[in-house]
């Protein structure tokens, strides 16, 4: 089971006087990498919240937001003064740059993140642990999502692989004919250069296998039917810890033996084939990007 990197997972509680919002959304990244959007009143939690995600998602660009909102009547509010004489400098020096009426300075400031906060309001032991469920189920709900997203990952990539293999008995098919074409070719040149019935035709059957074994791709079949195989192996077998990069590797020797077919093909058909493998291996290689 392959997993896509993207994914979103949302889950909604209440404490005794609190309602909670947790929303967690990942997308492509090649490390695990997490920002955070918490209420400040969750500051101190923030280590806990990033190694919970961590746990589950193991890889991707993750945003992490997490609302707390007072239910019942209003509690007193408190001004964070110096964070507002900080604000307001910087404020002050934009409106005078743009010629901006400094009437409107302090209703933007007391908008501004923290500069009021209800006094003396904190996330106590039976708070957090509401908000540590809702962080486990929202991390859940986007790992289904990933499974969902990842089946015609899984899909393309597969097809991609068998079409590559398809090509390979394609490449086959021309692989004897381009040995009677180089025959043909050599012994054309003799004739013209040399004259007809002046060479030597031993002689030419010996250079012939020569350069037919410098041209010989049996091995690089071999490996590449190998690779394809274990590509499959890999997937069917695939786990929550994700093989996104392993899979990366095993695409690269793809490339690899099938750039060396490339090189020995000396065949104009049988390199257009090869230019059709390597086009599906890149459309898988950018499929792999997305895998966890």
């Amino acid at each position: 089971m392959i997993f896509s990197m993207t994914g979103f997972g949302k889950a909604e509680g209440h404490t005794s006087n609190k309602e909670i919002v947790v929303e967690i959304k990942s997308l492509n990244g090649k490390q695990f990498e997490i920002t955070n959007k918490l209420n400040p009143l969750l500051k101190a939690y923030e280590a806990d919240i990033r190694k919970i995600i961590a746990k589950v998602l193991k890889r991707g660009s993750v945003d992490v937001a997490i609302f707390v909102k007072q239910d019942g009547a209003a509690k007193p509010m408190k001004i964070n003064t110096a964070l507002a004489q900080s604000y307001y400098h910087s404020i002050k020096e934009i409106a005078t740059a743009l010629n901006l009426p400094e009437e409107q300075i302090l209703p933007t400031l007391m908008r501004l993140p923290e500069v009021v906060a209800p006094e003396g309001e904190s996330v106590n032991e039976e708070d957090w642990k509401v908000i540590e469920g809702l962080v486990n189920e929202a991390s859940r709900q986007l790992v289904e999502h990933r499974v969902i997203e990842g089946k015609p990952i899984e899909a393309d990539l597969l097809g991609r692989i068998d079409q590559i293999e398809l090509l390979l008995k394609e490449a086959e098919i021309h692989e004897p004919k381009r040995i009677d074409r180089i025959k043909e070719r050599i012994t054309a040149l003799l004739e013209e250069w040399v004259g007809n019935d002046k060479w030597d035709a031993n002689r030419l059957e010996q250079e012939l296998i020569y350069y037919i074994e410098k041209i010989d791709i049996s091995e690089e079949k071999q490996r590449l039917r190998a690779h394809c195989t274990y590509f499959k192996e890999l997937t069917a077998n695939a786990g929550t810890e994700g093989i996104g990069k392993k899979l990366g590797f095993v695409l690269q020797e793809v490339g690899r033996e099938i750039n060396t077919l490339g090189s020995k093909a000396n065949d104009a058909t049988m390199q257009q084939v090869v230019v059709q493998m390597k086009d599906e291996l890149e459309k898988a290689k950018e499929q792999v990007l997305n895998i966890v």
